[in-house]
């Protein structure tokens, strides 16, 4: 990898630290950003050397969150303890999806999640307290840490945005809490597959310790403009990003060669 490329790869890891930070969906930059970097990387190598860096700037984001905001840690706790677990079995199981089976339906529930924000400005710009039941607790740990890691051990774009969107959704957070604990559900996940792929020698340390630096360093700058500039500005973050994964995804799908 020539210098050029190093310094590219390098930048576009702390602008993906900021976008994960805000509302998740950093993998849709750093990934791609590393396997044109380094084309004859192994997909499974590239995974989890995104994932060493990931898991520096969520972890990052999460501890910034906790000084500076409460978090519902009876939600984000057991669902991160959960993430780590079917993260793991997650990327265990990478590869043995092909692309072609999970695009369509990511992209369709990508496209309902942005006509769903779209149409409802309010959601996610002020907490609804009163969602929170037992019952939906119980439902957010399933989907947060069960469903969502088990998906970002497979195949990873858009895990903080949905993480962001369950929490919004089924406990009534808004957009900044639920982004808060959507970074500490996202450390669990990242944690649980780089674990696996560390384990299967799909790691490329040195690579991913220089990505993580900056990762943190665009992590800690997203978590203090979020916080500073409240749910509204996460909210449109949030719709760009899945725009944006809307499109990658659609790219993938029907005009890659």
């Amino acid at each position: 990898m020539d210098a050029l490329s190093l310094t590219t790869l390098l930048t576009v890891a702390a602008l993906a630290g900021w976008v994960d930070a805000v509302v998740g969906g950093g993998g849709l930059l750093l990934l791609p950003a590393l396997l044109v970097a380094a084309p004859g990387v192994p997909v499974a190598t590239a995974l989890g050397t995104n994932k060493l860096a990931a898991i520096a700037g969520t972890s990052t984001a999460a501890l910034t969150y906790a000084r500076h905001t409460k978090i519902d840690w009876s939600v984000a706790g057991p669902s991160a303890g959960v993430a780590v677990v079917c993260a793991g079995v997650g990327a265990a199981l990478a590869g043995a999806v092909p692309a072609g089976a999970y695009r369509p339906v990511v992209l369709v529930v990508l496209v309902a999640v942005a006509v769903f924000v779209a149409a409802r400005p309010r959601l996610g710009v002020v907490a609804l307290p009163e969602r929170r039941t037992r019952w939906r607790v119980v439902a957010a740990v399933l989907v947060a840490g069960g469903g969502i890691a088990l998906y970002d051990g497979l195949i990873g774009p858009g895990t903080g945005t949905f993480l962001v969107v369950a929490f919004t959704l089924l406990v009534g957070a808004d957009f900044v809490h639920g982004s808060a604990m959507a970074k500490i559900v996202n450390a669990g996940t990242n944690l649980g597959a780089l674990v696996v792929f560390g384990l299967a020698g799909h790691v490329w340390w040195w690579l991913g310790l220089a990505m993580a630096v900056c990762n943190i360093v665009g992590a800690a700058v997203g978590a203090r403009m979020a916080l500073r500039r409240g749910a509204g500005f996460v909210r449109v973050v949030l719709l760009v990003v899945v725009l944006a994964l809307v499109a990658k995804l659609g790219y993938d799908q029907w005009l890659a060669g």
